[in-house]
C-alpha cells in the first residue's frame, strides 16, 4: 500500500475499535490488536472483496468486528475520505454476525448498539454446525472451520453454497497444513489466543490447501486463492469462492 492508503487504514482502526470502550478494556485492546495486526481487514477494503455485498454473514463473528470494519469503511466513504486506489467501500444492508460464545455476542450488541438499532446489523449466539444460516450475497469465514470435525466442515460448506444467492461469494481464510513451520506457529498462536477468549481446544482439523481448493470446488466454487499472512509468521491463506451467477 501506499503511504496515504497505510495512513488512511490506521486511521480507520483506531476510529472501528472505539466503540468498543464502552464494552469493556479487554474489548478495545482486542479490537485495536485485531484490527491493525491481521492483514484480512485492510485487504477486504483494499482488493473490493465485499464491495457491492448487501447481505452478508459473518460465520465466527466474535465480537463483531467485521461488522465493526464495514461500518467504519462506510462512514468513510460517506465523508468523502475514501482513497481514489481502492474500490469503492462495501456499503451492506444488512450484517449477520453467528458465534458460539455468549459474552463475545454481548460486547458486539453493546458496542455496535446504533447499528443494530438501525437494522443493519445483528448477531446470533449459536453453533455454526447447527444454525441455519440466512440467503445472502456473501460469507466470511475467518480461521473458524478448523475447530470441526471434517465432516461437520463440509457440512457447513454445503449449507453455505445452498444459502448463497447466485453469484455469491464465500471468503473462506485457513491455515495451510503443508507450509511446514509457519504452519505450527499459526496453530501455536491459535491455542493462546481462543483459550484468552475463553475457549477451550482439543484437537485441530485443519488441511493442505489443496484440499481445502477441492472440496469448494466439489461443491461447485470456482476458487481463487490469495495469500493472506502478510506482515505476520503464518501461513493463512483467504479462498474467495464465487458461486455461479
Amino acid at each position: 500500500m501506499s503511504g496515504s492508503t497505510t495512513s488512511f487504514a490506521r486511521a480507520l482502526v483506531g476510529a472501528a475499535a472505539e466503540p468498543y470502550r464502552g464494552a469493556g478494556r479487554y474489548a478495545w485492546h482486542f479490537a485495536r490488536g485485531k484490527l491493525g495486526g491481521d492483514p484480512a481487514f485492510t485487504q477486504l477494503l483494499a482488493r473490493g472483496l465485499l464491495a457491492g455485498r448487501k447481505r452478508i454473514v459473518d460465520i465466527g463473528c466474535g465480537q463483531g468486528l467485521l461488522t465493526a470494519w464495514l461500518e467504519t469503511a462506510r462512514e468513510a466513504a460517506a465523508r468523502g475520505a475514501w482513497p481514489a486506489a481502492w474500490p469503492p467501500a462495501p456499503q451492506p444492508e444488512h450484517v449477520i454476525g453467528i458465534e458460539l460464545m455468549a459474552h463475545d455476542t454481548a460486547r458486539a450488541e453493546r458496542a455496535l448498539a446504533p447499528s443494530v438499532a438501525m437494522g443493519r446489523a445483528s448477531f446470533v449466539t449459536g453453533d455454526m454446525c447447527k444454525v441455519a444460516f440466512p440467503r445472502c450475497d456473501a460469507v466470511v469465514i475467518l480461521d473458524v472451520l478448523h475447530y470441526v470435525p471434517f465432516a461437520a466442515q463440509d457440512d457447513v460448506l454445503t449449507r453455505v453454497h445452498d444459502a448463497l444467492a447466485p453469484g455469491g461469494v464465500l471468503l473462506l481464510r485457513v491455515g495451510d497444513a503443508a507450509a511446514g513451520l509457519p504452519f505450527r506457529i499459526s496453530n501455536w498462536v491459535d491455542h493462546v489466543v481462543t483459550t484468552l477468549r475463553g475457549h477451550r481446544l482439543g484437537e485441530l482439523y485443519c488441511r493442505p490447501l489443496a484440499a481445502w481448493r477441492e472440496s469448494l470446488q466439489r461443491l461447485g466454487f470456482a476458487v481463487e486463492t490469495m495469500p493472506m499472512s502478510e506482515g505476520t509468521l503464518f501461513a493463512n491463506v483467504l479462498l474467495v469462492a464465487r458461486k455461479a451467477g
